[in-house]
């Protein structure tokens, strides 16, 4: 009788085979799910020339890679090339730059003179780092310059720089303390801007390790945050084209708070929005 029930079954439902084993579930692995792939943030670093018997190295200071790291990107250092085409066949895989703060800049290669209280970059590092800036420029690549980094973004696009702030603008709150490196000061921030999206209203200090500083500010770009003196502290694009924004203060270091932190994950988002244009138009 019970053979005759499940040769009924059967025929009443065709699709089921009473002698096929039932199929396994089986669950994804990690190889089915696709990772949307992390943004590589070209960092540029210090150099420091052949000494006696000390070879010539390169170094970084750890909080700009582990900034962007924790941002959400893929940090890739960059060495001080020589040759052009060497830095363009890495700017082909990176999706943005940013560009790290050191010594002082060279005013006499922006046709200024030389200031006593300059304490110049190595000459290869300060080379390569105005072959880059040009590069990133032309290719409209996103970019976010920190200290000098900002400096020279804002001369490489045809602004100046005051080359001491104690000098030039004497009436100006201290902005370089050699006896505190956690010394700070507070921040005007413009409203709708990049620097608003991040601090938004409320008093907001961050640090401050300079003596020189942006004076007349490149076309193309606007002033985002100033000190209550009047010394510009931040800057951004205004063009549609061309994501970049600079910090004279260094959300990277130590001394930034926590909240500094959200410019770099801003600085991402930037990236990413311009990355999927860039493959829209491709």
């Amino acid at each position: 009788m019970l053979m005759g029930l499940a040769r009924a079954a059967v025929e009443q439902y065709p699709t089921c085979d009473l002698h096929t084993p039932a199929k396994e579930v089986t669950r994804p692995s990690e190889r089915d799910f696709v990772m949307a792939p992390k943004l590589r943030i070209g960092l540029n670093a210090d150099f420091r020339s052949a000494r006696k018997d000390n070879p010539a190295f390169l170094y970084l200071c750890a909080g700009y890679f582990d900034a962007v790291s924790k941002a959400g990107g893929v940090p890739v250092i960059l060495p001080p090339l020589e040759d052009p085409a060497d830095l363009e066949c890495l700017l082909d895989v990176l999706d943005g730059v940013v560009l790290a703060g050191g010594a002082d800049l060279d005013p006499r290669n922006d046709g200024f003179m030389l200031h006593p209280s300059i304490r110049l970059l190595d000459s290869r590092r300060e080379t390569f780092d105005r072959m880059l800036v040009r590069a990133v420029a032309e290719r409209q690549m996103p970019v976010f310059g920190i200290g000098c980094g900002m400096q020279l973004l804002n001369v490489s696009q045809g602004g100046n720089l005051l080359l001491h702030i104690a000098e030039d603008q004497p009436r100006a709150l201290p902005h370089l303390d050699f006896t505190d490196p956690t010394h700070r000061h507070a921040l005007v921030v413009e409203r709708k801007t990049l620097m608003d999206r991040v601090y938004g209203e409320g008093e907001i200090r961050v640090n401050s390790m300079h003596h020189m500083a942006l004076d007349e500010i490149a076309p193309g770009f606007a002033v985002t945050a100033r000190c209550p003196d009047g010394i510009v502290e931040a800057i951004e694009s205004t063009r549609e084209d061309w994501f970049a924004i600079g910090t004279q203060f260094h959300p990277e270091s130590d001394s930034a708070s926590a909240l500094d932190q959200q410019i770099f994950e801003e600085f991402l988002k930037g990236v990413a929005a311009q990355a999927g244009v860039m493959k829209l138009v491709a």
